[in-house]
Parts: structure tokens; C-alpha cells; sequence
């Protein structure tokens, strides 16, 4: 997983509650298991007029033209700005594969749902809990003439607004370590190699009839 870096980024208002994972990648583009190659498709549904199936083509497919991601001002978003409860519905991990491989590095919403909030962090995401009085002052900021950036310190937790305002947020410091580390679930237990190896080798001195089966002939 790539480590999460400071940086500053164009942010996109989806003025959206309840934005659940079938919107954010539709259950037709879940056959595969590798995490790239989502970005395409991502809130497939809003973003396009016709009907997307997967490894279709998508240079040429008509846009809608009313939804945020195809405003030119937000085509090379990173920060995506939403409402409550977001990534809601199903637990599918292809949701933050999708938000990723689109480009987009941090979520700020006033909720998220658990499953999506934790999978967010696994897959190089940050996803950010803000009052929904902030929420609503950077949708008004975000939905003007000029694009709102942001940047993100993920050490620091905070965010400053290009115009210098800056605003505080918390992140569990696991959680942080992780992204800073870019270490996924499995990243995290091969740094324990090590201690897994000298453990296992030990359990083969201390009962041996646990692993004769395996060396049988």
C-alpha cells in the first residue's frame, strides 16, 4: 500500500447523504479481486447516461453532465467532500479500490459507516469525521467559482484551506500509523516475520505431534 503523504488537493462537493456502495461501485464491476482498474467506474451509475458493464471502454461514453465528477473543475479531485453516513450498504472492499484508484486520497463527511470508515484505512484512504457545521461551510466553499483545495497533514492532523484557515481533526493512531507507514493488514503481520518464524520453530520442539501429519510420507 502506498504511505500517505501530506499533500494539497482540489475538493469535490458530492451533496449526497446516504451514499452507499452499490453508488460507489455498482455490483456488475465486483468480479474482479485485483484492486486496480476500479477507477473507471467509479459511481458508475451518476457518472455516465448508459449502462456500464465491466472492461467496457469508457473513453467514449456520454457523461452526465450534472454530476460532480464530470465538471472540469473536479476532474483531478483527491478530496472527496460528501454527507452523512456514507459508505453505507455492503462491506465490499472494491468501494475504497474504486475512490483510490480514481485518485481520491481523503474523504471529510460528518459519518461514515463503520465497515467502510475501517476499509478506507486498509486500502491508503484517510477518511475524516468533521462537525457538520464544517461540512457545511466547505460545501459553500467548495461549490464556488474557484475549486477549494485543501491541504492535509496527516502527522499534524489538519487541514488548511487555501484561504489559510485551518481546522483539526482526529484519526485513531494505529490508524494513522498505518497510512503514514502504508502498511495494509498484511503489510503490518510480515513486519512480525521474524517473531512468527522463531515462534513457529519453537511449537515444532515444544509438540512435535502437531506437525507429524504434515510430514508424513
Amino acid at each position: 500500500m502506498e504511505p500517505f503523504k501530506n499533500f494539497t488537493g482540489v475538493v469535490a462537493p458530492l451533496d449526497r447523504a446516504n451514499v452507499d456502495t452499490d453508488a460507489i461501485i455498482p455490483k456488475q464491476f465486483l468480479k474482479s479481486i485485483k484492486r486496480s482498474g476500479f477507477g473507471p467506474y467509479l459511481f458508475d451509475e451518476w457518472r455516465y447516461l448508459d449502462h456500464g458493464e465491466p472492461d467496457m471502454d469508457c473513453t467514449n461514453r456520454p457523461l452526465n453532465p450534472e454530476f460532480v465528477l464530470n465538471d472540469p473543475r473536479f476532474a483531478k479531485a483527491e478530496v472527496l467532500l460528501a454527507r452523512e453516513n456514507f459508505g453505507c450498504g455492503s462491506s465490499r472492499e472494491h468501494a475504497p479500490w474504486a475512490l483510490s484508484d480514481f485518485g481520491i486520497r481523503a474523504i471529510l463527511a460528518p459519518s461514515f459507516a463503520d465497515i467502510f470508515f475501517n476499509n478506507c484505512f486498509k486500502n491508503g484512504i484517510l477518511p475524516i469525521v468533521l462537525d457538520t457545521a464544517v461540512i457545511d461551510d466547505l460545501f459553500a466553499k467548495a461549490t464556488g467559482a474557484t475549486p477549494l483545495c485543501i491541504a492535509i497533514d496527516l502527522p499534524g492532523q489538519t487541514l488548511t484551506l487555501d484561504d489559510g484557515a485551518s481546522i483539526s481533526f482526529t484519526v485513531d493512531a494505529g490508524s494513522k500509523h498505518c497510512l503514514i507507514e502504508g502498511l495494509d493488514d498484511i503489510g503490518l503481520t510480515l513486519k512480525e516475520v521474524d517473531a512468527i518464524r522463531a515462534y513457529e520453530a519453537r511449537r515444532q520442539v515444544e509438540a512435535p505431534w502437531l506437525f507429524a501429519l504434515g510430514n508424513a510420507e
